[in-house]
Formats: structure tokens, sequence, C-alpha cells
């Protein structure tokens, strides 16, 4: 694994319930993939190799336009290290998290 991402897609719609719908096809997307995921309250991270993971990036935003979002906004962070060993979720916040 060379690289881990952070994705936040904040749907430009009036309605609450349907920016928890939207967000939550995205996150359903996410877990398809197969991939090591972590949802917190503002964003979802996941874990793997970089090409993979921009594609799902690139995919997050089109799978929320499907749902009928059509606009958003979509912040993405970054870890990547080319000889991979990025820190692991696990790694990131199990300790944090109550027993």
């Amino acid at each position: 694994m060379n690289a881990s991402v952070a994705i936040q897609v904040l749907p430009n719609v009036q309605n609450e319930d349907e920016v928890i719908r939207i967000v939550d096809e995205v996150i359903d997307y996410i877990k398809s993939t197969g991939l090591s995921y972590y949802v917190g309250p503002c964003e979802t991270s996941i874990e793997g190799e970089y090409d993979e993971l921009m594609e799902i990036v690139k995919n997050c935003q089109i799978v929320a336009a499907k749902a009928g979002c059509k606009a958003m906004n979509t912040y993405v962070k970054i870890s990547y290290k080319p000889e991979g060993d990025v820190l692991t979720i696990d790694k990131k916040v199990t300790k944090h998290h109550q027993q």
C-alpha cells in the first residue's frame, strides 16, 4: 500500500435528507471497492495503491451525480509514499476509540 486518501463529498442540495442519501450512496460505492476504509463524521479514509485511489476519487463524484446531485464540492487529502508503507488507518485511529 503506497497511499491513503481522505475524501469528503458535499452535495450542493437543499434538503438535509438528500445530502445524507447521496453521501450514503458514495460510501456504499467506497465499501464496494473492497479496500480498507474508515467512515468518519466529516470524511471517509481509504487505503490502497495511488492510481486505484485516484480512480475511486473520480468515481465518488460520478456516483454522487448519478444519485441526482447536480453540483458538489469534493475535498481530498492524499498521503503518498512511492516506495510504499504509508501509515495505516488502524495505526492512526484505533488507539483513540473507546473500548
